[in-house]
């Protein structure tokens, strides 16, 4: 959390988060935006229990962000009449995050939104890291 965000007091709101994301989402560079599509972005305020057991975890404030659908490299032109792949962003767990760490919440919903873009790409969580950690 930014010293400036600390000092506003105010909690973010799903509106704020969505707009972060959207233009997280408007800066991706070609070719990774136009491979975007319809994904629709939705905030949330926390995970459903059972998303949490789903994906095996112990409650639903561990979840931050999901992407569901289809991921790209698994994609055919027979898939027609599916549903619309998704991220959902958690804005609890978003929030808890942000004021127990050091970076700003538009850093903090990036990172969040990119690593879900990675996944609709096809990337597991390990690729992501790893991606991540050599972009540091």
């Amino acid at each position: 959390m930014t010293p400036a965000e600390r000092l506003s007091g105010r909690v973010p709101s799903a509106a704020d988060m969505e707009a972060i994301a959207r233009a997280t989402l408007d800066r991706l560079p070609s070719p990774f935006a136009e491979s975007l599509g319809d994904i629709v972005l939705l905030i949330e305020e926390v995970a459903s229990a059972e998303t949490a057991r789903r994906l095996g975890l112990n409650h639903p404030m561990q979840l931050s962000g999901l992407y569901e659908g289809v991921p790209l490299n698994h994609q055919s032109v027979q898939m027609s009449g599916t549903l619309p792949e998704r991220i959902t962003l958690y804005r609890r767990p978003i929030i808890a995050e942000w004021q127990s760490s050091g970076v700003s919440l538009g850093q903090l919903v990036s990172h969040i939104v990119i690593h879900e873009v990675g996944h609709h790409f096809g990337f597991s969580d390990e690729e992501i890291h790893a991606l991540e950690d050599q972009a540091e």
